[in-house]
């Protein structure tokens, strides 16, 4: 049974990221505030969850949320100030959108910047913990989904609305047959050391 609260604050802010382990493509966060009495039997951390469950679940969150809001940022900006701060980042920019300003946020993970001075709390598996975080979790990854599949289009031997950007066999398999993209992170290890790229 996940949380509603963690902290005594009224306005409290669950956020999440998605995408950091992908070779290509943005790293997703979004923020959510949630209602007092908000509720749904198959909120969980979105990795515990099948395609077809998160993406009844996003507009579900979306029409009951107090506040929601996502960001991305992007590969250029991921290469210059590496994946964690990234991460940071796109949580940050998800929790300025917020048409309510949190009296307190709750973090996914153990890495997290101040905001705002407002007051933080980072928590390890926060998303299989706290209904906000879960539901953060959830529209994080089906909006960096959507991302994905749209730009599949441009570069469809890559297999983008499949494997996300995520280094599977067959990703890694395509990089090594026709090269990069645009939407590559080059700060990444694309290929294992056997399959290097002559840059």
């Amino acid at each position: 049974m996940l949380l509603k609260k963690h902290s005594k604050y009224k306005i409290e802010c669950g956020t999440d990221e998605a995408g950091r382990g992908c070779l290509a493509g943005p790293v997703t966060a979004a923020a959510v505030i949630l209602p007092e009495h908000f509720e749904h039997n198959l909120l969980n951390d979105s990795k515990q969850l099948s395609v077809l469950k998160r993406n009844a679940l996003k507009p579900f969150i979306e029409t009951h949320a107090l506040s929601y809001a996502f960001a991305h940022v992007f590969q250029d900006k991921i290469d210059a100030i590496n994946i964690l701060n990234a991460s940071i980042l796109a949580m940050h920019n998800s929790i300025e959108q917020l048409t309510l300003t949190p009296e307190f946020i709750i973090v996914d993970g153990n890495k997290f910047k101040t905001y705002k001075s407002i007051p933080h709390e980072t928590i390890v598996k926060g998303d299989g913990k706290y209904l906000s975080i879960a539901a953060a979790s959830v529209l994080a990854k089906t909006q960096r989904d959507i991302y994905m599949t749209k730009i599949h289009e441009e570069f469809p031997m890559y297999n983008w609305k499949q494997n996300k950007g995520y280094p599977t066999k067959e990703h890694r398999a395509a990089i090594k047959k026709y090269g990069i993209t645009k939407y590559h992170r080059m700060s990444f290890r694309l290929l294992p050391e056997q399959l290097k790229l002559d840059l």
